[in-house]
């Protein structure tokens, strides 16, 4: 509990490209890839260290995807950047039939996940991804809390083999986690961020911070809240997620996405199954 705050903004696209330009300058292998979106993404800073390393397919998303697949069969590990709506609408076919069923070593960065897009209109929202990404089979998807996590989340792709999509949004946004904190970061292990045992809030990228304000909230009316941080989607922690049902008896979801197949339907799938 020590290292949430709620007081701090950070913007999780600087730390995403900051990552990355560390985790390229540790192995050689990792290239950048963009559909004609650099400056978004905050990637030129790669692009001028690693110029070899990086390539602007121009507004082209379903051949950025054909290009990762090729790189990533001859043993390269490609970061791909584009909007999440066009990364998983637009190349879906390609992402799923080219990256997915053969198992390629492709990460995706996918910004402007959820709402958080708003000025963009409907055409820049993306309330399907969650429901996409799960269903489709050897996809990793990962949505961090916010810019501190979203390095770890960096370097836990980099380091994970197999196809992955990280979340995320485009502005700043609340820290959960202190800078420079010492919080773990593991694929498929959810953080409990706070003790409870009246009630459960589960919730997933953006929303962990207001999980957390939530919490506070009810807290002033004796109310006792465990809020978990559910970073990983696929593969979910079944454990926490029975713990958490077992222990307090009642479970709400928070998730910037349609309620139809995503993050709550894949907690409540846990939950009846078991």
């Amino acid at each position: 509990d020590k290292e949430i705050t709620m007081e701090k903004v950070a913007n999780p696209v600087q730390a995403y490209a900051k990552a990355l330009v560390e985790v390229g300058g540790q192995d050689e292998r990792i290239f950048c890839l963009t559909a004609d979106l650099m400056h978004p993404f905050m990637i030129e800073e790669f692009s001028l260290k690693y110029p070899d390393r990086f390539f602007n397919v121009g507004v082209a998303e379903q051949n950025l995807m054909g290009i990762a697949a090729g790189l990533a069969t001859c043993g390269k590990i490609p970061f791909v950047h584009t909007y999440t709506p066009f990364m998983t609408m637009r190349s879906c076919e390609q992402m799923r039939t080219d990256v997915c069923y053969p198992f390629l070593n492709v990460k995706r960065a996918g910004m402007c996940s959820g709402i958080n897009m708003g000025v963009g209109g409907a055409t820049h929202h993306s309330v399907e991804d969650i429901a996409i990404l799960r269903s489709i089979p050897n996809m990793t998807p990962l949505s961090p809390a916010d810019a501190v996590e979203m390095g770890k989340a960096v370097y836990a792709a980099t380091k994970h083999v197999g196809p992955t999509f990280i979340r995320f949004g485009r502005y700043p946004a609340p820290l959960v986690y202190e800078e420079g904190g010492g919080h773990p970061f593991q694929i498929g292990k959810a953080i409990t961020l706070k003790e409870g045992n009246d009630i459960s809030l589960l919730a997933t990228g953006l929303m962990v911070s207001r999980a957390l304000a939530a919490a506070e909230l009810l807290a002033k009316d004796g109310i006792a809240v465990r809020v978990i941080n559910i970073h990983t989607i696929k593969p979910i922690d079944r454990e926490a997620i029975v713990k958490a049902a077992k222990e307090t008896g009642a479970i709400v979801t928070a998730e910037e996405h349609n309620i139809m197949a995503g993050f709550g339907a894949a907690v409540a799938e846990v939950v009846v199954e078991e």
